[in-house]
């Protein structure tokens, strides 16, 4: 069955990975992004393959920039039935170093900016008495990361997040769960591998068990199975993407 399928921060990266797979399923997909440009360049090609795709900016930081794009959904595409939360951003300093602005940003985009989507997009599931809601966490809240304190707390707050939501509308015919990425090539972390934050994508690849880094359409698999029909008896769970990294 189609499904209007918002994807945050799906211009780029895993978000754009999914909102492929998505489309590729039969969904109408929404790609909001605060990079308008490279969303419209994302939804032509959706669009170009026969499928139904919409973009939209959005901050996540700001209530009213996200309250109009889930507006502009409803009206355009219909009630929302599918939400990943892929949108986020990534810094590295040693702990001494990060500045509270920096702290405050991390935590507003990626934990605050999660919530609020969330929170604009469950009035439509439970009307429906349907729902698949997908967090995008990571694993360094599993593991620990030097210098990514900022990071790893604010991806932990989405695991924690997850596993509230799940209890609190699981009786609503809605699921939860959360996918804590590794190494995946995106262009974030080509990014934090050309400024030296890391030791790089070809490095740190080879050591995953599964000999690789990952890459979006592996997340966007997963994302695909938790999001359907057959998901449907998974809920507030940590679902390991990693390539057997964290186990």
């Amino acid at each position: 069955m189609s499904r209007v399928a918002v994807i945050t921060g799906g211009a780029s990266g895993i978000g754009l990975g999914i909102a492929h797979r998505f489309a590729l399923d039969g969904h109408h997909v929404a790609l909001l992004d605060v990079d308008i440009e490279a969303a419209e360049s994302a939804t032509a090609e959706i669009r170009n393959a026969g499928c139904k795709a919409l973009a939209v900016e959005v901050d996540v930081v700001d209530r009213q920039s996200v309250a109009a794009a889930f507006d502009d959904v409803r009206t355009i595409l219909g009630p929302v039935g599918i939400l990943v939360t892929s949108a986020g951003v990534e810094k590295f300093a040693p702990l001494c170093k990060i500045e509270p602005e920096e702290w405050d940003r991390l935590l507003a985009v990626n934990l605050t900016g999660t919530f609020t989507c969330v929170q604009a997009a469950v009035p439509d599931m439970v009307a429906a008495g349907w729902g698949r809601i997908v967090t995008i966490s990571s694993s360094s809240a599993q593991s620990g990361a030097p210098n990514m304190a900022h990071y790893a707390a604010s991806k932990g707050g989405v695991i924690a997040l997850t596993k509230a939501l799940a209890v609190e509308f699981a009786r609503q015919g809605i699921t939860v769960n959360t996918i804590p990425p590794s190494l995946v090539d995106t262009p974030m972390a080509r990014q934090a591998e050309a400024a030296g934050d890391f030791p790089g994508i070809d490095v740190i690849g080879p050591m995953i068990p599964l000999g690789r880094a990952g890459v979006p359409a592996d997340i966007a698999a997963a994302c695909s199975f938790l999001c359907s029909e057959g998901g449907g008896y998974i809920t507030g769970q940590v679902i390991g993407v990693n390539g057997g990294m964290y186990i």
